[in-house]
């Protein structure tokens, strides 16, 4: 009777066995990291940044809203009025451009709603243009770059090439 050759049998599958266990955690350790890995991107660095531009976007409205309110306050009966006023060139390292416009408001149709749209590819945000109401018609548009400005005539000209600013 040979004891001895079955026990070193069992040894070896035993070996083969820590080796297959071995493959199966690595190869589980393994999908876990890839999928942290495609996650960490959207979660720790996307998310905060899409958050930074909105709140931005949120900001340079507000100012741009309330730099057409002065303009408005201390504009003449008669004459024209601008100013010239700058918003950051890029927000979280790419452009964006700021859209100043009329839109029909939603629950009186009756009634036209102003807003500024400030927007990059998929974000957008709008800030109601209050103060003026209906009463001064307003359009235009800019970028982050260079100096901006803001021109009010009594006239009531809406094309603006004609307007010297």
């Amino acid at each position: 009777m040979k004891t001895g050759h079955i026990c070193n049998r069992l040894q070896n599958e035993t070996a083969v066995a820590n080796l297959i266990e071995y493959i199966m955690i690595s190869g589980v350790l393994m999908g876990i990291l890839i999928v942290m890995l495609l996650l960490v991107n959207t979660n720790i660095m996307e998310d905060p940044a899409n958050r930074l531009v909105y709140v931005a976007f949120t900001d340079i409205g507000n100012g741009v809203s309330t730099r057409m309110m002065d303009v408005y306050a201390i504009s003449p009966t008669d004459g024209t009025v601008f100013t010239h006023f700058d918003i950051p060139d890029d927000i979280a390292g790419k452009d964006y451009s700021v859209e100043v416009g009329t839109r029909q408001n939603k629950v009186n149709l009756a009634l036209n709603d102003q807003y500024i749209r400030i927007s990059r590819g998929f974000f957008s945000t709008d800030i109601a243009l209050t103060g003026i109401g209906v009463t001064r018609n307003v359009s235009g548009s800019t970028t982050g770059k260079g100096l901006n400005t803001i021109c009010y005539n009594s006239s009531g000209v809406s094309d603006i090439s004609e307007v010297k600013c």
